[in-house]
């Protein structure tokens, strides 16, 4: 009986390793987290930067922020590295006779090829225990087609070309008053998307502003529609005048001379921008009021998530049997009880209850809210 147990010779599976034979990740390899975050310009990047860290300095958790827009000379948050440490776009532009955005293109370029001068100065920040914000430019082509910053993170990201494991995780920030104009709402779709598959990165995409979109007149939909990109059929009916006249009255707008024109001709295009993004199915919002605390919290709590920084009290260290302020030590703690830490929004916080604080009700007397 035990010969008919015995393994035979031929066997081609791979023999069994004992653990101690397993590669192990170094002990002298420091875990930091960190948030890129990234949108057009005007959507809050800065304010955002500033408002978290002041957030995570009230909560007691060690914060550094890093600048990489050239063109942001005095931020209002106190920064720990600069860009223009190392470059200035004022320079590039006098000396290579290049345009703003050219400028921010070649200074970025510039970082991609200088990357051991941003790891010196990231890399003491990571072993303090800071978690990371990364500022970066506005220039959309930046972190939707160009490799440049592409090329920053993975190179950030990548464990065995330093001695820090780097966990980042991306914040699109996207101005919450596109979604008064489906026209601009649908770019803003492909512009998160677009984002998403270039970047490679852990992505949340955030409608920030929430609490002023109100002021940008009545939105077609409950905040729901646009923040969980739902039927986005019912959003092309309304950007090609076919829903006009079903309940759409109170923002319905005469069109302009050539429009329809317009609207017949790239009529399918419309539509079928609209089904590529519903088939990719990845674009989702969370919503941002950044003078809000409760909405903030909320945002923190997932960015939390995508990176797996945690602690016994929520998402925000590692283990539950170190000092505050401290990491664990690879190899420490069960990742897998990471995932179960999650906290999770019901629907009635993610919508509703936006939606009760920061909208007007429409069936409310003028002057209400």
């Amino acid at each position: 009986r035990r010969a008919s147990r015995t393994r035979p010779v031929s066997d081609a599976r791979a023999p069994v390793v004992s653990r101690s034979a397993r590669p192990r990740r170094r002990r002298s390899e420091m875990t930091g987290f960190g948030q890129l975050v990234i949108g057009p310009p005007g959507s809050g990047k800065t304010t955002y930067c500033n408002g978290i860290q002041h957030f995570f300095a009230l909560a007691g958790r060690p914060c550094a922020v890093v600048n990489l827009d050239p063109a942001n000379h005095n931020p209002p948050y106190e920064c720990a590295v600069s860009i223009e440490e190392l470059i200035s776009l004022e320079e590039v532009q006098n000396e290579l006779d290049l345009g703003p955005n050219g400028g921010m293109v070649y200074c970025m370029e510039y970082v991609a090829k200088n990357l051991d001068w941003l790891r010196d100065r990231v890399a003491p920040l990571v072993k303090e225990g800071k978690y990371l914000l990364f500022d970066l430019p506005g220039q959309v082509e930046l972190f939707t087609s160009h490799d440049a910053v592409k090329q920053i993170i993975r190179e950030l990201t990548a464990s065995k070309a330093t001695d820090m494991d780097l966990r980042l995780c991306t914040v699109h920030l996207v101005d919450g008053h596109l979604c008064a104009d489906p026209s601009k709402y649908i770019a803003a779709l492909m512009l998160s998307l677009q984002s998403m598959l270039h970047l490679e990165t852990p992505h949340v995409n955030v409608l920030s502003k929430v609490d002023l979109m109100d002021k940008y007149g009545d939105l077609d939909f409950n905040l729901e529609y646009y923040a969980d990109v739902q039927d986005l059929q019912y959003l092309a009916d309304r950007i090609l005048g076919e829903n006009e006249e079903e309940g759409g009255a109170a923002n319905a707008k005469a069109p302009l001379a050539g429009t329809r024109l317009l609207r017949k001709k790239y009529g399918k295009l419309t539509r079928e921008l609209c089904e590529l993004v519903e088939d990719f199915g990845l674009v989702n919002f969370a919503t941002l009021s950044i003078e809000d605390e409760q909405s903030v919290t909320r945002l923190v709590r997932l960015t939390d998530k995508c990176v797996g920084y945690v602690n016994a009290g929520g998402f925000s260290r590692a283990t539950a049997n170190e000092a505050r302020g401290e990491f664990a030590e690879p190899g420490t703690f069960d990742e897998r009880e990471l995932i179960s830490h999650a906290p999770s929004l019901t629907h009635y916080e993610r919508h509703m209850e936006v939606q009760e604080r920061f909208f007007r009700d429409p069936d409310a007397p003028r002057g209400e809210k």
